[in-house]
């Protein structure tokens, strides 16, 4: 391969795919803000299959709240200008299943409500992108949120995020199996 071709990755296998990948790595996409800013913190985990195994071709994106609680409505989320927070990014797992975003924590958006991340993940072998939550470990409005108190222990666990040995936050998500991360009907 040669000129563009030979930069561009696939993308995760669909059932009409996989394509090149023209249009889905951008310089900074899994960095909504830059690194060293006030606040920042790195949200990373691993994106397993349904036997335990690390997915290497996945791609998770995240939504999320400013700080504040405000939803950004900047336009270009794909043209990182290193001060503009637009809420959203995007993240291809490597060759372990590792993913990494470097963000801030998300705020409230109501009195009352936890912060979250949105999270939608590509993989192969999905027949569409799957739907999920991150909420942050700890935050004491987690108790009375409509969808965690829907859940038993063990689910719940699946949707909260817990704080690494250097403060960082991860998420494993598991697309099938014991630990199967709880997924969400969007639409």
């Amino acid at each position: 391969m040669t000129g563009l071709n030979a930069l561009l990755r696939t993308t995760p296998g669909q059932t009409i795919g996989p394509y090149l990948g023209q249009g889905l790595p951008f310089t900074g996409d899994n960095q909504l803000v830059p690194h060293g800013t006030t606040g920042a913190i790195c949200l990373h985990g691993v994106v397993y299959d349904g036997n335990g195994a690390p997915i290497e071709d996945a791609l998770v994106e995240i939504w999320q709240a400013a700080p504040d609680g405000t939803v950004a409505q900047a336009a270009g989320s794909l043209d990182r200008d290193g001060w503009t927070f637009t809420g959203w990014g995007r993240a291809a797992c490597d060759r372990t299943g590792e993913y990494s975003f470097t963000t801030v924590l998300p705020g409230a958006t109501e009195d009352g409500k936890p912060p979250f991340f949105a999270v939608v993940v590509f993989a192969r072998g999905l027949l569409d992108k799957l739907f999920t939550r991150i909420y942050l470990p700890g935050h004491p409005a987690n108790t009375a949120d409509p969808l965690l108190c829907s859940l038993d222990e063990a689910q719940r666990a699946t949707l909260v995020a817990t704080e690494d040995a250097v403060g960082h936050l991860r998420f494993d998500i598991y697309l099938q199996g014991d630990r199967e991360t709880v997924f969400l009907r969007h639409g």
